[in-house]
């Protein structure tokens, strides 16, 4: 296990512990072991923010390690890359909001898997059982569009109110 903290490396702390369970969570989910380790590096700092060089010295991985797996994290919209004015290198950061913003914005994903899924029905023929297939599967993504933002407004209701 490597140390994210500052304690001893034979002693691993709770925090070191916590995201090393976090990013195998998150690999047994489909994300990379390197960018789920990244993630969970990031997640539990204060700032929600480290530059890459932080980032390879807590978790003790070279900085092309580090490359790959932020612009990955990047890419999917899971953290953001910034420069703050003067500065000279950027650094990564989570939002307050990291899961709503992943999830929001979707859309353009989901239409473009249901596009592919209706050119999959079109090429198997509807009559088939995988042209029943992929047409679910294009049901489905059109579904979740419709759903997502209707589940996004009742996130917002419900972290003005939360339950007691």
């Amino acid at each position: 296990m490597q140390n994210v903290s500052s304690t001893p490396e034979d002693q691993p702390s709770d925090v070191d512990r916590f995201v090393e369970r976090f990013a195998m969570l998150l690999s047994e989910a489909g994300l990379g072991r390197m960018p789920s380790r990244v993630f969970g590096a990031l997640i539990v700092t204060d700032e929600g923010r480290l530059t890459a060089g932080e980032l390879a010295e807590r978790l003790k991985v070279s900085p092309a390690a580090i490359s790959g797996a932020v612009r990955y994290l990047v890419q999917v919209g899971l953290i953001v890359r910034r420069r703050d004015p003067g500065e000279r290198r950027d650094h990564y950061e989570v939002t307050d909001d990291m899961w709503y913003e992943a999830y929001a914005n979707r859309d353009t994903q989901l239409k473009a898997w249901s596009e592919v899924m209706s050119e999959g029905v079109a090429a198997v023929g509807t009559d088939t059982k995988a042209g029943w297939r992929l047409e679910t599967s294009r049901r489905f993504f059109d579904f979740l569009r419709e759903q997502i933002p209707e589940m996004m407004r009742k996130w917002r209701e419900y972290q003005q109110d939360p339950p007691r």
